[in-house]
């Protein structure tokens, strides 16, 4: 009997931020649109890297909107 036992995970790194008028639309808090890295692994090997834009919450850390 042979088992494969494979471990996947992905980390998101937030490199850096600015803020932006406006405000959160669940806690009422201010915003700001932050460059996000998020790197794929398969068994500790980073195989997929995809850098995108986001506005995100400084209070609660919600994903309010996203750009590729």
């Amino acid at each position: 009997m042979v088992v494969f036992c494979f471990l996947v995970d992905q980390t998101r790194k937030i490199k850096r931020t600015k803020p932006v008028a406006g405000s959160c639309s669940r806690c009422r808090r201010g915003a700001s649109v932050a460059d996000i890295v998020t790197t794929t692994r398969f068994c500790y090997v980073p195989i997929c890297w995809r850098s995108h834009k986001a506005i995100i919450c400084t209070f609660c850390g919600a994903t309010l909107k996203t750009y590729s």
